[in-house]
């Protein structure tokens, strides 16, 4: 299973939970996963966050492969000008 960790701005979506431990294949299947557990998380997830698993930072991360025990944040990105 999967430990995700939410950071501080995503817990709002959480009622405050900083993190869970997931059954998932693929990111794609996290995300719906928890979007079952926080409804309206999953279409955030989806578009506004960056995937770190396991410390590597992924591009493109819905279709990553996830392995028993991997660690997951989900982070916010970050805007400018």
């Amino acid at each position: 299973m999967a430990e995700v960790h939410f950071s501080a701005n995503l817990r709002s979506f959480t009622d405050g939970v900083s993190n869970v431990t997931v059954q998932a294949a693929t990111v794609r299947q996290l995300i719906a996963a928890l979007d079952e557990m926080y409804p309206g998380l999953g279409a955030h997830l989806s578009e506004g966050t960056s995937v770190s698993i396991d410390g590597e930072i992924i591009p493109d991360a819905m279709y990553e492969a996830l392995h028993d025990e991997a660690e997951v944040h989900f982070l916010e990105t970050l805007s400018g000008g």
